[in-house]
């Protein structure tokens, strides 16, 4: 039985002869990629993101994205490699939707201040955010995808591909930098 959690032996020889069939062209197997796959993997996004239609989207993507890149799979754990394209593909997404923010701020702040002719960063950015956007681009990242994307510390760390130590010290310093601004300000 294919649940995208374990597979035994002889379905992870399938599970390669499934992929080489992909390699080749066989659209057939990539239908049952999508079985063996696309129930666990849509678990994944649905509990990174919490909504359904996102998931849809970030699985439709991943599934189109393997069939682009399957050329480049070169052996080893398919179930991790698969994994970590759904983990990047999450990533921009969050890079997107934090941008797309920024985006969105800006153009209120600006609307604010010329309609209502007042400092409008002070009423309409929240305070996190404005925090945020004083520490540098890396810290502001981790801090947003750690407690906005809601990433596990093992999560985040397959994301950026480092150490799950190294994860965990960079969100502590991000934390501290956090602080420091803070409390800088309100001096």
């Amino acid at each position: 039985m294919y649940n995208g959690y374990r597979l035994n032996m002889a379905d992870n020889n399938e599970l390669n002869g499934i992929v080489i069939r992909c390699q080749n062209g066989d659209s057939t197997a990539y239908d049952e990629l999508v079985d063996m796959f696309g129930k666990s993997l849509y678990g994944y996004f649905y509990r990174l993101s919490g909504n359904s239609e996102i998931s849809n989207d970030l699985l439709s993507e991943l599934f189109m994205k393997l069939v682009v890149k399957i050329g480049s799979y070169k052996g080893g754990s398919f179930k991790k490699w698969v994994y970590t394209i759904a983990s990047n593909i999450f990533y921009d997404y969050l890079r997107y939707r934090y941008r797309q923010k920024k985006l969105l701020d800006g153009k209120a702040d600006t609307i604010g201040e010329s309609a209502l002719g007042i400092d409008a960063s002070s009423d309409l950015r929240d305070e996190l955010e404005h925090y945020l956007a004083k520490l540098d681009t890396d810290t502001a990242e981790i801090l947003m995808l750690r407690f906005f994307g809601q990433l596990s510390f093992k999560e985040l760390a397959e994301v950026r591909s480092e150490p799950i130590g190294t994860t965990l010290s960079k969100v502590h310093r991000g934390l501290k930098k956090m602080r420091k601004v803070m409390e800088g300000e309100s001096n």
